[in-house]
This record gives structure tokens, C-alpha cells and sequence, in this order.
């Protein structure tokens, strides 16, 4: 249970969620059925990822599409095709210990980004899981990422 007297940001369990209102409620669709509800376009399937802050040190939460490979949890940082890389990824980046929700079950994880041999497979993984990725990285001049997530 997480204890309400805890400031937001301070830990994984007390986060503060993503304030764009599409995603806030995408994560409180997601806490409220276990992450049974939202599923994404093309059915994609979405986890919770907190990450903590390079610069403030606060504890985020957003909601992501993911694939699974091996155990582990597979997330594009792809931003729609921006130019930058999400916040969420530079925050791991900084701090590759990471809170993950996915469907009922919470735990902890260390992310990394994919090595150049790993990615292909784990890209043409993601691009059928959820096409739009291809057509985000031929919309941007940056290399979009693809994060593993192990359990620690």
C-alpha cells in the first residue's frame, strides 16, 4: 500500500505521472484495471515505466507500448518521430533503475539501450507490435533507441 503522507516523486511508489491529460488518464485507465484497459493503436500493449529524474531527482511514471523478449521488456524511446529523445529516456540514461508496471504486477528493472547487434531484431520486433515506429524513424534525422529492461 502505498502511504499517501509520502510527497509526490520522492519513490517509485509515490510517482508523479506524465501531465499530458491523453496519458494521465491512459495510466489511470491502466491502475484502475490492472492493466487490463487502455490498449493502444494497432492493439498495442502498454506497461508503466517510472524513471527517476536526472535533474530533480523525482520519481515520473508514463505510459508506453512494449514487446517482451526473453523475460525481459523491450520499449522504443521513438517520441513520435521528434527530433529529441523523450525526457523518460534520458532519465534512464542517468539512472537505468526503473519501476515497471506491467498488467497487475510491479517490480523493479535496470534499462540499457540496445547494442547495434541487438537491434535489428528487437526493431523488426517492435515495428509489428506497433507499425507507426517505422514510420517515426524515417520522419527524424536521429537513431530512435530501443531500450531492454531486465528485472534487477
Amino acid at each position: 500500500m502505498v502511504d499517501v503522507s509520502e510527497k509526490p516523486g520522492s519513490s517509485p511508489e509515490s510517482p508523479i505521472d506524465n501531465s499530458e491529460p491523453w496519458v494521465k488518464a491512459q495510466i489511470d485507465e491502466y491502475l484502475a484495471t490492472d492493466g487490463e484497459k487502455p490498449t493502444f493503436a494497432h492493439g498495442s500493449p502498454l506497461l508503466l515505466l517510472t524513471t527517476k529524474g536526472r535533474k530533480s531527482g523525482e520519481w515520473r511514471r508514463t505510459c508506453l507500448i512494449f514487446g517482451e523478449d526473453d523475460g525481459r521488456q523491450i520499449i522504443v524511446a521513438s517520441l513520435g518521430g521528434a527530433p529529441k529523445h523523450p525526457v523518460w529516456y534520458l532519465n534512464l540514461e542517468a539512472h537505468p533503475e526503473v519501476h515497471l508496471q506491467v498488467k497487475g504486477e510491479s517490480f523493479p528493472g535496470i534499462a540499457r539501450t540496445a547494442t547495434a547487434d541487438e537491434k535489428p531484431a528487437l526493431w523488426e520486433k517492435m515495428v509489428e507490435i506497433y507499425p507507426d515506429y517505422a514510420d517515426y524513424q524515417e520522419k527524424t534525422d536521429r537513431e530512435i533507441p530501443i531500450v531492454i529492461i531486465d528485472r534487477a
